[in-house]
């Protein structure tokens, strides 16, 4: 695609975003850039994305006739998948039309379910990952973790953000598992995926973006995780060479099977110079929101070019970090304190305009530049502890 039209006029190059959250929000920004008619779609109202596109719509994006239905009505050119709650029959459906589905419907639907993505990558591709097994009742995951070995993860092969996910370290821990993998499930009746525990030294997200000149990757982004949900990252992640080569090759070869245009966040565990596959996200990734500050091009930036088939150049970055910015409660977020944030030089941002708490939620995110790494993920916490939320 090397021609675009205007917004909101018959020649109009449309885009629908089934998913409206922050990464869909910063996706919407950088294709409004490039002259694009963006359309936003969530499961429910004033999502952040929907707070700059042309229009949105409000459905459940498991239901397939709903999803169809849009479709159908606002005639895009490009489908972009934000989310993994999506009804991926439809989208291949849609894509049989003759609609672009970014970065393809069999890479949506691969990739939303962790059995898969990890049979994919361990049993037609061959490379390596945690020991794992697929169980579908209590008894198998007693029988599963006793085979894998404690300690181990559970998680539903159908979750996002860590929901569902625990760690058991004894057999007296496996039906809490359950009941946790089923209450976080983003279906019900969803299987549940045991993945042996990896001693690594730390784990990296390798972005990847596949584009009409061949494939780029970024520097690698390294991150830590609770419970699943991202909470820092920084860039670049000191790796070896070895392990560097081996990140990007194994992103590589699954991002060639996946297929498409467009940025992949690829994640994996990382113990010396060896390498394991872990999880894929054919999308934008939460933990390459530090991209918005260590690079001229954010990944968000790389995405909307990418899918247009415009050039991707390669983007060196500068050392940079990101942090979460949780709230935690009911209600509707106000920030206090926001100068105090940004007093550092460097500093920088994003509040997301989510418009409503239940729980637990990630409502931001500061992000900073350093002479290394280190000072910047030390600046990039400093500001986020200097918010202060309140929940109406």
């Amino acid at each position: 695609m090397t021609t675009i039209g205007t917004p909101l006029t018959s020649g109009a190059t449309r885009a629908l975003l089934l998913g409206s959250g922050e990464l869909g929000k910063e996706v919407a920004i950088e294709l409004m850039r490039l002259g694009v008619e963006v359309i936003a779609c969530d499961r429910y109202a004033d999502a952040p994305a929907m707070q700059v596109a042309h229009r949105f719509h409000v459905l459940d994006m498991l239901d397939a006739d709903a999803l169809r239905a849009v479709v159908a009505l606002e005639s895009p050119h490009l489908v972009i998948p934000e989310i993994e709650a999506i009804a991926t029959e439809a989208l291949a459906d849609i894509e049989a039309g003759g609609v672009t589905v970014v970065p393809t419907a069999r890479a949506t639907r691969l990739t939303m379910n962790r059995e898969g993505i990890r049979r994919l990558a361990a049993e037609e591709l061959g490379l390596p990952t945690s020991p794992y097994r697929f169980v579908d009742s209590l008894g198998d995951l007693a029988d599963a973790v006793a085979e894998v070995g404690v300690p181990c993860v559970v998680k539903p092969v159908m979750s996002s953000s860590g929901k569902g996910q625990s760690l058991v370290r004894a057999s007296s821990d496996v039906a809490h598992a359950w009941d946790y993998a089923m209450d976080g499930a983003r279906a019900a009746g969803t299987r549940v995926i045991v993945e042996g525990f990896v001693d690594f030294d730390y784990e990296i997200t390798q972005l990847t973006v596949r584009h009409a000149g061949g494939t780029t990757y970024l520097d690698p982004i390294g991150h830590t995780q609770v419970d699943g949900d991202y909470r820092e990252s920084w860039q670049p992640q000191p790796m070896s060479d070895a392990a560097l080569v081996e990140a990007r090759r194994i992103a590589g070869l699954v991002t060639d099977a996946l297929g498409g245009w467009g940025v992949f966040g690829v994640e994996l565990f990382v113990r010396g110079d060896e390498v394991l596959f872990s999880e894929v996200s054919p999308r934008p990734h939460d933990t390459g929101l530090v991209t918005l500050v260590s690079q001229e091009l954010s990944e968000f930036a790389l995405h909307a070019r990418a899918i247009l088939g415009l050039p991707v150049h390669q983007t060196p970055c500068v050392p940079a970090a990101s942090c979460a910015v949780l709230a935690e409660g009911v209600g509707v977020p106000s920030f206090h304190g926001v100068a105090d944030a940004l007093a550092v030089a460097g500093t920088d941002l994003r509040l997301f305009g989510k418009p409503r708490v239940e729980g637990r939620r990630r409502v931001g995110v500061t992000l900073a530049r350093g002479v290394d790494v280190d000072q910047a993920r030390g600046v990039a916490r400093d500001a986020a502890a200097s918010l202060e939320i309140t929940l109406d």
